[in-house]
């Protein structure tokens, strides 16, 4: 399959899945390495994909007209990460990256797209097994989560119920898309 065959099918795949699809099986599915998919991914949002790295595989992302976004600043120790991310979750809340502002390095932002508990328990679970050090780390606990949600009355709940628990540290809100 030529390249950019493969790239047009690697993007249907994409489309017609709602869950993320790991390199892996994305290599796999089309006969290359895993390697030959993270450059074509490179190559395709280069030209304006959206296609975003979970921890558990790529995904195309389309928001929903009318949904909107807001940006928590928030500070915790790494024992509640887990509580953290139930209250966005639980309160309506997707949660759609993990974004810290380094003194060195600048803006360093990973795609997480958590939308239930189920995606939270995994998401700890993985930084526990792998032995890792959270991103709010290189900042002394202090990092920013874009949120998606279907109003702004349920950013304002997931606001209320941060700050209730000493999360909050600031928002900013994108408005509507």
């Amino acid at each position: 399959m030529e390249g950019q065959d493969r790239r047009n099918e690697l993007t249907r795949i994409l489309e017609e899945t709602k869950e993320p699809v790991s390199g892996t099986e994305l290599a796999k599915r089309l006969g290359v390495s895993r390697q030959v998919i993270v450059q074509d991914i490179a190559l395709l949002r280069a030209v304006n994909k959206n296609i975003l790295s979970t921890t558990k595989g790529y995904l195309i992302y389309k928001q929903e007209k009318q949904k909107v976004n807001r940006c928590f600043a928030t500070r915790h120790t790494t024992e509640e990460i887990e509580d953290e991310l139930n209250t966005i979750v639980d309160n309506g809340g997707k949660v759609l990256d993990v974004i810290v502002m380094h003194d060195l390095y600048g803006e360093i932002s990973v795609d997480l797209i958590i939308k239930n508990r189920r995606d939270v328990a995994d998401f700890v679970e993985k930084v526990k097994a792998k032995r890792t050090v959270p991103l709010k780390d290189l900042t002394n606990g202090t990092h920013l989560h874009t949120v998606e949600a279907d109003s702004e009355e349920i950013l304002d709940q997931i606001e209320r119920a941060l700050r209730e628990k000493n999360y909050l540290v600031s928002t900013t809100s994108f408005g509507k898309e």
